[in-house]
């Protein structure tokens, strides 16, 4: 009973949550109808699946508010799950009432107070879960989340909504850019690392070489990322003409090679003073001890270092992967492909949906990547983002 009672959120945050889900619903448009894609609806109240969003939503922050017992917890979760579960099936529902009849060019696309009700509806749940599960909640809720849409859209509840439509239209096309966004996210944070480590073992001497690194790396975080992927094109460009057997190493001015390491560089500075921090947590008289011993720089980096560090060390790659996916983005500017194409060709076509398609798996992945890495690591590495912050 110790330990649910410490699981319980901040009393003032269910009901909080439970009034903004309520207020969004109430006040703001639950669904848009328009005649196309392109150009804004008319504003749609919510129907009665809605309401009871709301009504769920009420009822979760109420058991969870009160005195903590393990069956308020559970029935928290069962009404905040059943909140989430009326209001995706309501607007999916909704959605295909309002195209009864339209002609077939018409949308009906989620409103404001949808998506405000469904973040406040995501975290009340986590906050639920939370209450039984302390330190796998945030995951298990968001799996409940991503579960039940998944369920309802196979199910064809969510056909009508016209970010599902703009979706089975690019569904081929979307998978592809999925998977390039990983490898530039992924192949950036390895060549980040594989520089970062260096400059983090230079930073622990705090040399004129590790502080002329340090100015290097906080003078490419003030440079806007547009112009120094136009930098890095034109760089490369020169570069090529000047030396063209590189092409057959797969370089190119436009494409993968200039977003890998625009994003790598902006990766830098974060990931060498986390790196730095977590080398340097080591207590002082463990290392003179581990002198003492007899072990060689190389086996007190290996064996003291980079085990006391591990927390920190993890700390920093969590931040910088999540960069990472959220940089990688900025590919599309450069002929890179990846999720942030389709973004960029929502925004050319003032087509919300689109932008929506390529800007939520980037945000769903950052967070499944963070939760994991989190996973991994156990609960120390949020202090050591903390730690990392201070230190940067």
């Amino acid at each position: 009973m110790k330990a649910h009672l410490l699981a319980r959120p901040a009393a003032w945050l269910p009901p909080a949550l439970a009034a903004l889900a309520v207020a969004a619903l109430a006040g703001l448009p639950f669904l848009a109808l328009a005649p196309n894609r392109l150009v804004p609806g008319s504003p749609v109240g919510c129907g009665l699946l809605g309401a009871a969003a709301g009504a769920l939503a009420l009822l979760a922050s109420g058991l969870l508010a009160g005195p903590a017992r393990p069956w308020r917890s559970w029935a928290a979760v069962a009404a905040a799950l059943a909140a989430w579960i009326a209001l995706v099936v309501g607007a999916g529902q909704g959605a295909a009432g309002l195209l009864a009849g339209q002609p077939p060019a018409a949308r009906a696309a989620l409103g404001a107070g949808a998506w405000l009700a469904g973040l406040a509806l995501a975290v009340l749940l986590a906050e639920a879960v939370r209450a039984v599960l302390p330190r796998r909640g945030g995951l298990v809720a968001a799996l409940l989340l991503v579960g039940v849409t998944i369920l309802a859209g196979r199910a064809g509840l969510l056909d009508a909504l016209s970010l599902a439509v703009e979706y089975r239209a690019r569904e081929q096309a979307l998978a592809t850019a999925f998977l390039q966004h990983l490898g530039l996210a992924g192949g950036a944070l390895g060549l980040a690392l594989a520089v970062s480590g260096p400059l983090a073992l230079l930073h622990l001497r705090d040399g004129p070489a590790a502080r002329f690194a340090d100015g290097l790396l906080n003078g490419i975080q003030v440079v806007p990322a547009l112009a120094l992927f136009a930098g890095l094109v034109a760089g490369l460009s020169g570069l090529l003409a000047l030396v063209p057997a590189l092409r057959s190493l797969g370089l190119a001015a436009i494409g993968p090679t200039p977003a890998v390491i625009g994003t790598a560089a902006y990766l830098g500075l974060p990931l060498v003073r986390g790196l730095a921090a977590g080398l340097a947590a080591a207590d002082p008289d463990v290392l003179a001890a581990a002198r003492a011993m007899g072990l060689t720089p190389r086996q007190m980096l290996l064996r003291v270092r980079l085990p006391l560090g591990a927390p920190v060390l993890i700390g920093a790659l969590r931040v910088a992967a999540v960069q990472s996916i959220g940089l990688a983005t900025l590919g599309g500017l450069v002929g890179a492909g990846g999720l942030g194409a389709v973004v960029f060709e929502g925004m050319a076509q003032f087509a919300q949906d689109l932008i929506l398609l390529g800007a939520l798996p980037v945000i769903a992945l950052a967070l499944a990547v963070d939760a994991g890495l989190a996973l991994l690591a156990g609960p120390g590495t949020d202090d050591a983002i903390r730690i990392q912050g201070e230190t940067a």
